[in-house]
C-alpha cells in the first residue's frame, strides 16, 4: 500500500479514535457482575443491633427519609464565608443549599462567581444528612442557630457552625459544621447526647442531592461525565449514570469498610469521605421531581442513657485539583478522568504544571511541551520524514512505472515494491509520526479539557481560555495553513483520485479543530510548524544529493 493512502487511513483512524473516546467518557465502565447471594441473606440480616466489621449495617438507604417532590424551604438562611467559599445552610434540615467558589469565575458569565451547589427552580444540587432511628433528626428537621452570619476571622484557622434540633424523648442532637482556611472540605458532624431512659444505637446518611441535568456551558462537542462515582480499595473507581439508577441497572459496591460517594461533573464535584476503617453503606436513589440522592450511611455506636456519641463526615465540594485531591483521600484524584489513556495523560499534565510554574503562563508551558514532545521523537520523526522525502524524490519513477503497467495493478504493485527495495524506501516509515501523536494527542486533548487548572486560563491576545475553542477561529485557520503546506512538501500520489483527497483531507481534517480547545490547537499548530522546518531541511538535503535527471 503507497505511503499517501496510508497517510489517508491512519487520518481516518484519528477521526474514529476522537469519536470512539468521546463515546467511551460518555459511557460507565463494565461492571462485574454481582456475586450470587443467598436467599436468606436478607431475612437473616438483624433489626438494629450495632454491627460488627463483618456484618452488613444494620441500617439501609430505606430509612433515609425520602426527598419530597418539592424542596423543602430552607427556613432561615445563614451565611458563611472562608477564605474560598461562600456557603449558604438553610436551618430547615441544616442543608447545605449554596457553595460560591470565590477563586472560580462562572462558566458562562465571568464577572460571576462559580456557583457548585444550589436550589434553584432551574437547578438542583444540595448537601444533606441526617439521623435515622427514633425520632433522631433528619433533613426534614427544623434547627435553629445563633447567628444568621459567620465569616472566617483572619488568623483563624477554622470555622464552626452550630445548628441545634428539637430535644424529643431526651435526645440533645446539635449539626456542626466546620470550614477551613485554604480548603474545600467541610467536617460535617453529630453530637448526641442521650438523656433517655433507654441504650440507642443511631444511624448517620450523609447524601448529595441533584438534579440529572449537564452543567451549564457542557458542549454537545466536547463531551464530559456527568453523574455519579463510587470508590472503594477493593472495587476501585467506578462511574454510575443517571440513566441506571432510573433503570434499576447501576452496579456498585454496596457495604464496604473504605471509600467514598460522590456526583461529579466538569471541572467540579461533591463528595462524602467517611473515614476509612469503618463500616458504611452506600446507595443511590431516584426521587420525586427528577432529581437523584447519593449517599452513604455510617454507624454513630452505641450511646447509653447519661452518655454522648459523635459521627463525622467530611464533604469536598470543590475543584478537581489532581495535585490536592490525592492527599485528601486514596483514589479522589481519579475523579479527573483522563480515560483509557491516563497512563499518558498522568505525566502530560505533570510536565505541562511544572513548565507552567516555571514559565507562569499556561500558553507558553503548551509550547514549550510540544517542543519537548517533539525532541523525544525526533530520530523517529527524521526517519519517517527522509522514508517520505526519498518517496519525493523517485516519484517520476512511480509515475513512469504507473504509465508503463496501467490498469494492471498486480505488475504495477510488484514493481513498485521493487523500486521502494532498490531506493531502500519503507513505505510505511511516512506515517510513523502520525501513528505516534494519536495518542499523544488524545491524553494531551483530556488533559487540556479535564484539567480545571486550565479553565479560562488566558495565553495572549484573543486568548482568554485555552480549555475553550478559539473564539476567533484564527488558530485553526493557522494550523491548516500549516497542514497545507505539509500536504505541499509530501510527494504527489500518482493516483488523481488520491492526489484529490490529499488536498481535500486539510480542509476536513481541520473542521474538527474549529471545535477543539485553542490549548489542544496551539500544540497541533506548533508541532505542525517544526515538522514542516524538520521535513524541508531533510527534503532539501535529499533532493541537493540526488543525482540529477535524464533529460
Amino acid at each position: 500500500m503507497e505511503s499517501q493512502r496510508l497517510i489517508l487511513f491512519f487520518v481516518f483512524s484519528f477521526s474514529v479514535f476522537l469519536l470512539l473516546d468521546a463515546w467511551q467518557r460518555d459511557q460507565p465502565p463494565a461492571q462485574p457482575a454481582p456475586a450470587v447471594r443467598d436467599k436468606t441473606e436478607k431475612a437473616a440480616q438483624p433489626a438494629a443491633p450495632a454491627p460488627v466489621p463483618s456484618e452488613k449495617l444494620a441500617a439501609t438507604p430505606d430509612s433515609v427519609p425520602q426527598h419530597p417532590q418539592r424542596l423543602p424551604e430552607p427556613g432561615r438562611t445563614i451565611r458563611v464565608e472562608t477564605d474560598l467559599l461562600v456557603a449558604h445552610i438553610g436551618t430547615q434540615g441544616g442543608d447545605l443549599r449554596r457553595l460560591e467558589l470565590k477563586k472560580h469565575r462562572d462558566t458562562l458569565d465571568r464577572n460571576k462567581t462559580f456557583v457548585l451547589l444550589e436550589a434553584t427552580p432551574e437547578r438542583t444540587y444540595i448537601a444533606q444528612s441526617g439521623l435515622t432511628g427514633g425520632k433522631l433528626p433528619s433533613h426534614r428537621t427544623a434547627f435553629t442557630a445563633e447567628r444568621e452570619s459567620y465569616q472566617l476571622a483572619g488568623g483563624a484557622g477554622q470555622l464552626e457552625v452550630r445548628l441545634r434540633a428539637p430535644e424529643a424523648d431526651g435526645v440533645q442532637v446539635t449539626k456542626i459544621y466546620r470550614f477551613h482556611r485554604g480548603s474545600y472540605l467541610a467536617d460535617v458532624a453529630f453530637e448526641i447526647r442521650n438523656q433517655g431512659a433507654a441504650t440507642m444505637q443511631p444511624y448517620a446518611y450523609f447524601q448529595l442531592v441533584r438534579d440529572g441535568k449537564p452543567p451549564a456551558g457542557d458542549s454537545a462537542m466536547m463531551p464530559t461525565f456527568t453523574g455519579i462515582a463510587v470508590y472503594t480499595d477493593k472495587d476501585k473507581f467506578q462511574k454510575i449514570t443517571f440513566e441506571e439508577i432510573d433503570k434499576g441497572k447501576a452496579s456498585y459496591p454496596k457495604n464496604a469498610n473504605d471509600g467514598w460517594i460522590a456526583v461529579i461533573q466538569h471541572y467540579f464535584f461533591g463528595a462524602w469521605l467517611p473515614k476509612n476503617g469503618t463500616p458504611r453503606e452506600f446507595y443511590t436513589q431516584r426521587l420525586d421531581g427528577g432529581f437523584y440522592s447519593v449517599g452513604v450511611i455510617v454507624p454513630v455506636g452505641a450511646i447509653a442513657p447519661g452518655a454522648a456519641g459523635s459521627v463525622t463526615v467530611p464533604l469536598y465540594a470543590g475543584p478537581q485539583e489532581q495535585e490536592k485531591l490525592a492527599r485528601i483521600a486514596p483514589g479522589l484524584d481519579l475523579t479527573i478522568d483522563y480515560g483509557w489513556l491516563t497512563i499518558i495523560a498522568v505525566p502530560l499534565f505533570w510536565l505541562l504544571e511544572w513548565l507552567n510554574r516555571w514559565v507562569g503562563n499556561w500558553g507558553v508551558a503548551i509550547i514549550l511541551l510540544t517542543v519537548i514532545i517533539k525532541l523525544l521523537f525526533y530520530p523517529l520523526s527524521a526517519a519517517s520524514y527522509r522514508s517520505m522525502a526519498k518517496m519525493k524524490v523517485v516519484a517520476p519513477k512511480m509515475q513512469k512505472i504507473k504509465d508503463q503497467y496501467g490498469n494492471d495493478r498486480q505488475r504495477m504493485q510488484q514493481a513498485m515494491m521493487e523500486l521502494y527495495k532498490t531506493e531502500s524506501i519503507n513505505p510505511l516509515g511516512g506515517c510513523m509520526p502520525i501513528v505516534v501523536q494519536i495518542p499523544v494527542f488524545i491524553a494531551l486533548y483530556w488533559v487540556l479539557l479535564a484539567s480545571v487548572e486550565l479553565r479560562h486560563a488566558p495565553f495572549m491576545l484573543w486568548i482568554d481560555d485555552l480549555a475553550a475553542p478559539d473564539p476567533w477561529f484564527i488558530l485553526p485557520l493557522l494550523m491548516a495553513a500549516t497542514m497545507f503546506l505539509q500536504t505541499w512538501l509530501n510527494p504527489v500520489p500518482p493516483d488523481p483520485v488520491q492526489a484529490k483527497m490529499m488536498k481535500i483531507m486539510p480542509i476536513v481534517f481541520s473542521v474538527f479543530f474549529f471545535f477543539f480547545p485553542a490549548g489542544l490547537v496551539l500544540y497541533w499548530l506548533i508541532n505542525n510548524v517544526l515538522s514542516i522546518a524538520q521535513q524541508w531541511q531533510i527534503t532539501h538535503a535529499l533532493e541537493k544529493s540526488a543525482p540529477p535527471r535524464k533529460s
